[in-house]
């Protein structure tokens, strides 16, 4: 008991607390931290990759050759592209003009007189030498030598020889060429469905690749349902984190005045069984003394007792010094707090902890039907999202085009077999044409290798001019083949010159400048029928240039086909009547916090009581005034001390002896009736005095008039009755915090969604790449190598008409030479060089 007075300092701490967390309602007002953010989601990629892998013409020894070709073809067509032309050509064929066409194909006119000249001439002379060989006009050996013999047969060979070194060469590259255009017409061809796949694909798989984005909103809804399973819990923790400081606080207020009401009525009680007795003892006491008083006030005034004047003093004031009559009794405050405290609030409170803690079990059971129908409300599709798909702008279009792409790529398999088939024909002829030019070539060397053999064996006396014939017989078979396939070798040089090289100028020339892109730009320049935009129903002209662009840097056909002004994808995204149903059904969660009373009724009139009983007003300076006055006025053990000593110094031994008796009584009286009345002060003294501590702070006025108990009693009652309000602010303010952050989840889904469809879904790149693989194949896989092959089979074929004139003089120096000599008897033709001796013995 003697640590009573510190039971009540807790209580103006707590108080203060209390009444600052009711000064503040709204602190929990914009706090979201409980929650946390959303957390980050990892879609998948809806878009298909389509990148269509782009076709290169390997670097090689041909290149200088293309190059080559190039640029006689830029010298034969100075025209630029024909814009008026072809403008008038695609829009109305009936108005083109055949001196336009002809004014454009100026340089192939040309090469086409020339070709005709060709065609007139080479098979003329031919036909000529071989009448006149046939009239053996045409043989004209050499019989005669002269000094320029030697010199003309060696220019002759010498010219027959490179120009037969020239057409080597041509057919060689020939060969090579034909042989090219072979190898890459095939993987060329094979390459054209290919690349109608792909542009298939970039159409037909938009829907799909929709539908997978429409699919994945799962993802958020997973996050959120897995979210709303804990939501019952999680707010109810959140509420009890809350107003768990406010509520402990007036709980531990409650129990510690409960403590201090304990307290106080078992020091009550105390002082006043205590009182009691000091009162009732008071009164034996009194007689006592009074009876011991009288006895020694007798003995000591006798005139036989010597120095006795000081101890009849002081048996004089034997008489009472504390009189607890005088004090204030507490009868009328016990009665008032008779059977106080009625309630444990030890119990009460401990009671009161384990209820609100068992808040977010509370509050899970109570929002179970809320949490379910928040999980229908979630597991709804949003209705634009529903609609994604076939909302899309050119779903119609881009369905046709898909067909029409099917379709194109399905009957273009068969003329591409043809295309094959044909190309294989083209290139036996090829070979056929080239191995004629190789066999004048054969003819050539192996008639110059018979002529000089023929000529360096004249020396030989057995020499009979075989070789040399042979030689010329062998130039004039080559004569009469290049005469013979002069004709169908340049009709087929010129006529895949003519197409090969008007496929170079005026496609690939204007595709690799970006002319073409240029001309299909200009409004006018093409029909309404091959108008791209109105193709695909937009509502605003592109730029094929620009789109082109923008699909070789890999740009979804969304910003090439800038569908953002035909289609408002923020509506189909737009989320507010979803929000707007979860944030209904949100509302509807509520927690009732009315099994958390905080004071029990039995507490509550335990309080009352102690509030109108008057404890603090009792008159505790009266108890202490009696208190710190002595029992006894005298000090008796001092006085029965002095009477033992003057009994020693009396004369009178019967004197001295009663005066010992008196001593021994007086200490007797002291041990039986002063002592424990001391001791019942001393009980009195603390009581008192813990009393005039503890119940003062109980019932004393603050600054605004009421009494801490009232204060606390009212704090009590006002807390409860605003912890419903204060939940249900806090359960707002989480249930707006709970929708922010699951909103947050739609919020990354929607602009993935933005993002995918505007920046990923149906990247063109396969289209700008079949643009680029289509140039590559047609320009640089088949033109190039195409026209190569023409530019050296044109070389060979005009380099056969030198081949022919260096052949004819050539074979006249093969045949044998007569030289004529003369004598004094007579005149014989020999043949050149051979020795006079033999001469003479024929």
């Amino acid at each position: 008991m003697a640590r009573t007075p510190g039971l009540l300092a807790p209580l103006l701490g707590p108080g203060l607390g209390l009444m600052l967390a009711l000064s503040l309602p709204g602190s929990w007002a914009a706090d979201c931290g409980s929650l946390g953010p959303a957390a980050h989601l990892t879609f998948t990629p809806a878009a298909r990759s389509r990148w269509l892998v782009p076709r290169v013409r390997a670097p090689g020894p041909l290149d200088h050759l293309y190059g080559t070709v190039r640029s006689f073809l830029s010298a034969v067509q100075l025209n630029p592209f024909p814009t008026e032309l072809v403008r008038a050509l695609l829009n109305e064929p009936a108005s083109v003009k055949v001196e336009e066409v002809v004014r454009y194909e100026a340089g192939y006119v040309v090469c086409a007189v020339i070709a005709g000249l060709y065609l007139l001439v080479v098979p003329t002379a031919g036909l000529w030498f071989w009448c006149g060989r046939g009239h053996r006009r045409c043989r004209g050996p050499v019989k005669m030598e002269r000094k320029e013999l030697a010199c003309e047969r060696g220019t002759f060979m010498t010219f027959l020889l490179l120009s037969t070194l020239v057409l080597l060469i041509g057919v060689v590259c020939a060969f090579v060429t034909n042989q090219r255009v072979h190898e890459q017409t095939g993987p060329s061809v094979e390459a054209v469905p290919q690349m109608l796949l792909s542009l298939r694909g970039l159409v037909s798989d938009v829907p799909q690749e929709l539908q997978a984005v429409a699919q994945q909103f799962s993802l958020p809804q997973k996050h959120v349902l897995k979210d709303l399973d804990d939501i019952a819990t999680s707010l109810g923790s959140t509420i009890h984190s809350q107003l768990r400081s406010t509520v402990y606080d007036a709980l531990a207020s409650l129990r510690s005045l409960g403590q201090a009401l304990q307290v106080s009525v078992d020091h009550l009680r105390a002082l006043n069984t205590t009182l009691l007795e000091l009162q009732d003892r008071q009164q034996d006491l009194e007689r006592a003394l009074s009876v011991c008083r009288e006895r020694l006030r007798d003995l000591l005034q006798e005139p036989g007792c010597r120095g006795c004047a000081e101890s009849l003093r002081q048996a004089s004031d034997l008489e009472l010094g504390a009189d607890f009559s005088q004090v204030t009794r507490v009868d009328n405050v016990l009665h008032r707090l008779k059977g106080v405290p009625e309630a444990n609030f030890s119990s009460m409170v401990q009671e009161e902890n384990n209820t609100f803690n068992a808040l977010p079990l509370l509050a899970s059971l109570q929002m179970a039907d809320v949490v379910k129908e928040l999980k229908k409300a979630v597991a709804q599709q949003p209705r634009g999202l529903k609609t994604l798909v076939k909302a899309f702008p050119n779903w119609e279009a881009a369905y046709r085009w898909s067909q029409a792409l099917e379709k194109v790529e399905n009957s273009s398999r068969p003329y591409l077999k043809e295309v094959q088939r044909y190309e294989k024909y083209r290139w036996i002829m090829g070979c056929v044409l080239c191995s004629v030019v190789l066999l004048v070539v054969v003819c050539n060397l192996v008639g110059l290798n018979l002529g000089i053999w023929g000529l360096s064996a004249r020396e030989d006396p057995s020499h009979s001019g075989a070789k040399g014939r042979a030689g010329a017989r062998v130039l004039n078979v080559g004569v009469c083949l290049s005469c013979l396939f002069a004709a169908p070798l340049i009709l087929l040089v010129f006529s895949t010159f003519l197409v090969g090289g008007n496929v170079q100028t005026l496609v690939c020339r204007s595709w690799e400048s970006g002319e073409l892109y240029e001309f299909a730009d200009t409004p006018g320049n093409l029909p309404s029928s091959m108008n791209l935009s109105h193709l695909l129903g937009l509502k605003k002209n592109i730029s094929i240039l620009l789109a082109y662009q923008q699909c070789k840097e890999g740009a979804a056909l969304w910003r090439v086909l800038q569908l953002n002004d035909s289609y408002d994808l923020e509506t189909y995204l737009d989320m507010s009547q979803y929000t707007a149903s979860l944030e209904q059904e949100l509302q509807n969660l509520k927690v009732d916090l009315e099994n958390v009373d905080l004071l029990s009724p039995a507490g509550h009139r335990d309080l009352q009581a102690l509030q109108s009983s008057g404890l603090g007003g009792l008159q505790y300076p009266s108890f202490l005034i009696q208190i710190q006055k002595p029992v006894v006025n005298t000090n008796m053990e001092k006085l029965a001390h002095e009477l033992e000593e003057l009994a020693q110094t009396q004369g009178s031994s019967v004197l001295g002896k009663e005066l010992q008796e008196e001593a021994h009584k007086l200490r007797n009286l002291y041990r039986e009736k002063v002592h424990p009345q001391q001791s019942l002060v001393a009980k009195l003294n603390f009581t008192v005095r813990a009393l005039a501590t503890s119940a003062p702070k109980l019932q004393v006025a603050s600054g605004d008039g009421r009494l801490e108990t009232s204060r606390v009693m009212d704090r009590v009652t006002h807390l409860k009755g605003e912890l419903p309000a204060w939940a249900t602010r806090i359960l707002r303010n989480e249930s707006e915090c709970f929708l922010t952050r699951e909103m947050g989840y739609f919020s990354q889904y929607t602009a993935w969604v933005r993002e995918e469809v505007t920046q990923h879904i149906a990247t063109c790149q396969p289209l700008s790449g079949a643009l680029d693989n289509s140039r590559v194949i047609l320009c640089d896989m088949i033109a190039d190598p195409w026209n190569a092959f023409c530019f050296c089979l044109g070389c060979c074929a005009f380099f056969l008409v030198p081949s022919i004139i260096f052949a004819i003089k050539t074979s006249k120096y093969c045949h044998p030479v007569w030289k004529r000599l003369s004598s004094s008897s007579s005149e014989e033709t020999q043949l050149f060089h051979i020795p006079r001796v033999t001469s003479l013995k024929l």
